[in-house]
């Protein structure tokens, strides 16, 4: 950092200093939730740049793995921590030689191949700024990401390149696996030096990563993060995942999205564990059991819907060595949760974030759990709910107080002042989902507050609903919205995506609804059902918002549609 004047000299010096005592500190009270929040305080910094100040440092001449990648094929690629930091140095110098500048932009359309993490560590090493994306992009989607992200390289896999014709122009093109003709092969990276020495310090509010967010009610939105809020920010992930060095840590998860960054960059990394990765071309749970088993991964991050695949295998058949087992996205049913606690003696445990944010909610290791529950608040952060008065309340919106500012939340969307403001507002900032806090200070989800709605003047929460429908062997997804009614002006209407081979007729749906009826209280009972394939996000999240206004659209009286039911129209057998 020889560019950096004596006072940025030890200001940069102290800096990682708190880094690393705030990272020691969450080891040390990874058990002892009251103390963790209590204690801890985020690292002021002034210039850091994770990949060198952090990785670089934790990789020297270490041999451990820090990523292995698991073909569907069953061919194994082990890249310890040195490989790792000679690689990204070799791509960062190779980078540079193609032309890319700090600030510029670069899109990352990658699966999960070793170049990605090289790539991820190399575009942060020159100051580079990541746009990671799916695989699934259509050409429109790539079209808008080009021109709103103002990118100005791609990297992706040769699978991929046709997805760009014609769009390239003025455009760098890499290329991750072979040579094709207009594209940089990155294997030409090879040649270049092991060891990188910046010629610029890294400012911590210097842009890093855009993220397209998924867009469940409008245009995708750009989440910017920065060198802190990201590197610094998943301090409280790798808390709440209570990852510690040398675990093997599994996220069940593609690229392109705000998770990935979360369990299969940042957080391990800021541990000193290791990436694992099973590329399978289609789920099977005996073939994810069995993997999880020969390889001795001892923590386990995975959807809901993932665990209640899982759960139909035995597990107590499996003699894994996990430690940590956690699920995100939404909650777990309490029978899946009892059902892996009985085979494995583990908990499964719940946490909650965004895009915009690391680990804001979540369960820690060796807390008391309740079923339902995302846990408490992690370190670092001060979540207020806030009712439609704006006033602190047992239930309303996730706020996070901005005085002081975590540093996980992002600085704010890209090029977006008006809703900057409007998220930003009066000392919070609004997450847009609903959740109650209890007694003890743990905290449920209740739902999105664009989907909460009344039915008979009660307040009803879509994904409460949701939860107890899935329950049921038939139902595969389910969306829970306002259907019009001219005495309740609203009753809760379920669209159902059924599982294989099951029949969409009365009877499957009496049989849903009479299961609901027991599950849930009156007021709360679903009136309406319609089996139907839900309209989604690219990113698989169920747009509501489609099914809300073609619900809002019909005309009174309300009539029965194909493969819809009425509840009291249902004749009981």
């Amino acid at each position: 950092m020889s560019a950096l004047s004596p006072i940025d000299r030890d200001a940069h010096k102290l800096g990682l200093q708190n880094y690393r005592q705030a990272r020691q500190a969450l080891f040390d009270q990874r058990s002892d939730y009251g103390a963790a929040v209590q204690n801890f305080a985020w690292p002021k910094l002034t210039h850091f740049n994770w990949a060198l100040d952090h990785f670089d440092e934790l990789a020297k001449d270490n041999q451990a793995p820090a990523l292995w990648v698991i073909g569907d094929d069953g061919q194994h690629q082990k890249v310890s921590f040195e490989q790792m930091r000679q690689r990204s140095n070799q791509v960062a110098h190779w980078l540079r030689s193609l032309g890319v500048k700090r600030g510029e932009r670069v899109l990352l359309m990658l699966g999960n191949e070793v170049a990605l993490w090289e790539l991820m560590l190399a575009c942060m090493k020159i100051g580079a700024v990541m746009i990671p994306a799916t695989s699934l992009l259509t050409r429109d989607d790539l079209i808008d990401r080009i021109e709103r992200g103002e990118i100005r390289h791609v990297a992706t896999h040769s699978t991929q390149c046709s997805k760009f014709e014609g769009l390239m122009q003025g455009l760098t093109g890499i290329v991750t696996d072979r040579a094709i003709e207009g594209w940089q092969p990155i294997a030409l990276s090879q040649s270049c030096s092991t060891e990188y020495l910046p010629d610029t310090p890294t400012l911590v509010d210097e842009p890093l990563l855009l993220y397209f967010t998924s867009g469940t009610t409008s245009k995708p939105k750009l989440v910017q993060h920065t060198h802190q809020s990201y590197p610094v920010g998943h301090l409280s992930t790798m808390y709440w995942l209570g990852l510690k060095p040398g675990d093997v840590h599994w996220n069940i998860s593609s690229p392109g999205w705000g998770k990935h960054a979360w369990s299969c960059f940042f957080a391990p990394w800021i541990a000193g564990a290791c990436v694992f990765i099973f590329n399978y071309a289609r789920f099977d749970g005996k073939r994810v059991l069995d993997t999880l088993v020969a390889n001795g991964v001892t923590s386990l991050c995975a959807p809901p819907t993932v665990w209640r695949m899982l759960i139909q295998e035995n597990l107590a058949d499996f003699a894994v060595k996990l430690r940590e087992l956690i699920s995100a996205g939404e909650p777990l049913n309490p029978e899946v949760i009892e059902q892996v606690r009985a085979a494995w003696g583990i908990t499964i445990r719940d946490g909650f974030g965004q895009t915009e944010t690391t680990c804001v909610i979540g369960n820690s290791p060796g807390q008391r759990l309740k079923y339902g529950s995302m846990g408490r608040p992690m370190p670092g952060y001060e979540v207020v709910l806030l009712n439609a008065q704006d006033e602190p309340a047992q239930e309303g919106e996730i706020c996070l107080r901005l005085d002081p500012r975590p540093a996980g939340l992002m600085p704010g969307y890209a090029n977006a002042p008006e809703k900057n403001a409007e998220v930003m507002r009066d000392g919070f900032y609004r997450t847009g989902d609903v959740a109650q806090r209890d007694g003890d200070g743990y905290i449920t989800y209740v739902g999105r507050a664009d989907d909460v709605f009344k039915a008979s003047d009660y307040r009803i929460s879509p994904f409460e609903l949701e939860s107890v429908l899935i329950e049921h062997p038939a139902v595969a997804e389910a969306a829970v919205v306002p259907s019009p009614d001219p005495l309740k002006l609203a009753v809760p209407k379920a669209f159902v995506s059924l599982a294989p081979g099951v029949e969409a007729n009365e009877a499957t749906a009496l049989a849903i609804l009479q299961f609901c009826r027991e599950k849930l209280a009156p007021y709360k009972r679903i009136r309406r059902i319609e089996f139907a394939t839900l309209p989604k996000t690219i990113s698989g999240k169920i747009r509501r918002v489609e099914l809300r206004n073609a619900e809002n659209s019909r005309a009174f009286p309300v009539s029965p549609l194909a493969n819809e039911y009425f509840d009291d129209s249902l004749k009981e057998g």
